[in-house]
């Protein structure tokens, strides 16, 4: 867990790594916290809801489908699109990658196409999304 970023608790993240690997069928030392799911783990779009679904249950969360996207339009004012002709707009990229921090941001190109995006998700994403719906849940609670 070097690779590990400073502000990441390595507890919250072994358990991450932990589900990742068993719905990928890999060894925990081939998750790596800046391994794309895709392209370095060979993830496959069903395995995005096996992963989704074994983080559900380890953190006792609920994963919204599609809250990237949707957190990513959120922050678009009225009347500015997501995307034009499956091509991200330049605002939809930017709000990309304020939602996914651990994406280098050279990976936001113009040209990205809406159907690319997964490609982007590393380990990391689904270690925010965690924290970032335990932060919400402890928020609710007090």
């Amino acid at each position: 867990m070097s690779d590990l970023p400073n502000d990441v608790d390595p507890a919250i993240f072994a358990k991450v790594q932990s589900c990742i690997s068993e719905a990928l069928g890999l060894d925990l030392d081939e998750v790596s916290y800046s391994s794309r799911l895709i392209g370095d783990l060979g993830a496959e779009s069903l395995d995005f809801l096996d992963i989704a679904f074994r983080l559900e249950r380890s953190f006792d969360v609920r994963i919204p489908r599609g809250g990237i996207e949707a957190a990513s339009k959120e922050g678009l004012g009225a009347g500015e699109h997501y995307e034009v002709s499956g091509v991200l707009t330049d605002r939809a990229r930017e709000q990309l990658a304020l939602h996914m921090p651990e994406v280098p941001p050279a990976e936001f190109k113009p040209g990205l196409k809406v159907s690319e995006v997964p490609t982007l998700m590393r380990v990391g994403t689904f270690y925010n999304v965690v924290v970032g719906l335990q932060a919400e849940a402890a928020k609710k609670s007090v």
